[in-house]
C-alpha cells in the first residue's frame, strides 16, 4: 500500500542535466524511471528546450512529477561554479580553498556572471550588488581570486 500512496503524490526531482545532453543512461534514465516518468518524452523535451544552449553545460533542472506521471520541468541558469570555473580557465577548483589560489577572475567577469544569474527565479529580486558578493563568495570557496582589472 505505500508503493501506491508514494506514487500518488506529486514529486519534485531536482539534477544538473547537461543541455542536449539528456538520454536514458544513468543518472538521469533510472531517476525518472523509478518516478515512471515516460524517459524518452522527458529526453526530447529536455534537449528540445537546451537546444541553443552549448551542449555540456551543465543545467538546474526540477523536474515536476504529477501524481497521473505527467510532468513538466523548468531549467534555470547554470550553477554560478559552473561560470567562475569557464572564466579562469580552469578545469576545476582548487581542493584546498581558501589555503591555495588555483586563478584568476576579474571583477568584470562577476558583474557578467551577476548578470546572467540575476535572471534566475532565486535571485529576481536581489539587486546586482548582492548577486555580485553570492559570486565573491564562490569564488572564494573555490580558491579563484577575484582582481580588479
Amino acid at each position: 500500500a505505500n508503493m501506491a500512496q508514494a506514487a500518488k503524490q506529486a514529486s519534485k526531482l531536482r539534477m544538473y542535466i547537461c543541455a542536449g545532453n539528456a538520454s536514458p543512461a544513468p543518472p538521469l534514465g533510472p531517476a525518472l524511471g523509478q518516478r515512471g516518468i515516460n524517459i524518452m518524452q522527458f529526453c526530447k523535451d529536455f534537449n528540445a528546450r537546451t537546444k541553443d544552449i552549448k551542449k555540456g553545460i551543465p543545467i538546474p533542472t526540477v523536474v515536476d512529477i504529477k501524481p497521473d506521471r505527467t510532468f513538466t520541468f523548468s531549467t534555470s541558469t547554470p550553477p554560478v561554479s559552473y561560470f567562475l570555473l569557464q572564466a579562469a580557465g580552469l578545469e576545476k577548483g582548487s581542493p584546498t580553498a581558501g589555503k591555495e589560489i588555483v586563478g584568476k577572475v576579474t571583477l568584470k567577469h562577476v558583474y557578467e556572471i551577476a548578470k546572467v544569474k540575476s535572471q534566475d527565479k532565486a535571485f529576481r529580486m536581489a539587486p546586482l550588488s548582492s548577486v555580485c558578493k553570492l559570486i565573491i563568495g564562490s569564488a572564494r570557496s573555490m580558491g579563484i581570486q577575484v582582481v580588479k582589472a
